[in-house]
């Protein structure tokens, strides 16, 4: 049985690890707060983006640009991996990097570009040492985005990859976060239908004019479509995070609390005991003293 001393020690343990959980959960809630500001502040560009390109694809019979063209065959895949940067966010992260993993199984020659601190070592993990990679938690994300996007469009161009999927979070509530996969490019008609047809879009639609000609004005959407998409993400992944951060937080707190309760039950018997056997023994000695 733990000696008092031991007890007191894993005690004082617990609640400074209390302390740290309960700051981070705090941290956590604040900056879930700015996060889901962000994302819900994107949102609408996000939507009248895909109903103007929708629109534009349906008026169009032919678009020049290799974003509307199959990938060249035989092409590896392109995968675009979004992960936080930190962990302590329960399976947030392996989540994610058991769909990439599952991907990388089907398709072993996959390229990879990460975008997050965990979404790098997993991919490690799989064996693929040199790859791109960004982080999430830089600056602008809007940067990193216009790099990942100006890196994958590249490298579908010249033919290194034949198609861009994206592997990011989704964060359905604060309870729940899951991970999504999406394939950006090549893009066909209808891509852009479901996302043009949500209810905030809504409403009266006026007749567009596309100045010089749709044809140029699509071709010009097309890789501000694939910048956006990735920053949209980059801000869903951050809001996921810090929203199953909060939850792993919420539950070693309380858990820590149960700890703590148990371990003081334990630390008082223990105390209790040795004041008895201490007790026990004056009164064996005194005894004993009587009787000599």
């Amino acid at each position: 049985m733990p000696s008092v001393r031991d007890l007191r020690d894993r005690l004082r343990s617990l609640k400074n690890t209390q302390q740290i959980t309960k700051a981070m959960k705090q941290v956590a809630a604040a900056k879930i707060r700015r996060a889901e500001l962000a994302r819900k502040q994107a949102r609408p560009y996000a939507e009248t983006l895909a109903e103007m390109l929708d629109e534009l694809i349906g008026s169009v019979s032919h678009v020049d640009h290799p974003f509307m063209k199959p990938g060249r065959s035989g092409a590896p895949a392109g995968v675009v991996l979004i992960a936080a940067d930190k962990g302590l966010c329960g399976a947030f992260n392996s989540h994610l990097a058991r769909m990439a993993e599952l991907l990388h199984k089907e398709h072993p020659d996959a390229r990879f570009y990460t975008v997050g601190t965990k979404a790098r070592n997993a991919v490690r993990r799989f064996g693929v040492a040199d790859h791109p990679t960004w982080l999430l938690g830089s600056p602008s994300k809007l940067g990193v985005a216009r790099d990942v996007a100006q890196r994958v469009s590249d490298d579908f161009s010249q033919g290194t990859i034949s198609e861009i999927v994206l592997i990011s979070a989704k964060l359905i509530s604060m309870l729940s976060q899951r991970p999504e996969k999406r394939r950006l490019v090549p893009i066909v008609p209808g891509d852009f239908h479901a996302a043009a047809a949500q209810p905030s879009a809504a409403g009266p639609k006026g007749s567009l004019e596309f100045v010089p000609s749709p044809q140029f004005v699509l071709s010009r959407l097309l890789p501000k479509y694939l910048e956006f998409t990735f920053f949209l993400a980059m801000l869903e992944t951050d809001a996921a995070f810090f929203a199953a951060q909060l939850l792993a937080m919420n539950n070693a707190t309380e858990n820590a609390s149960k700890l703590i309760d148990e371990l003081t039950i334990q630390m008082n018997n223990a105390r209790q005991a040795a004041i008895t056997k201490e007790l026990l023994e004056i009164v064996a000695g005194a005894e004993a003293l009587n009787h000599t």
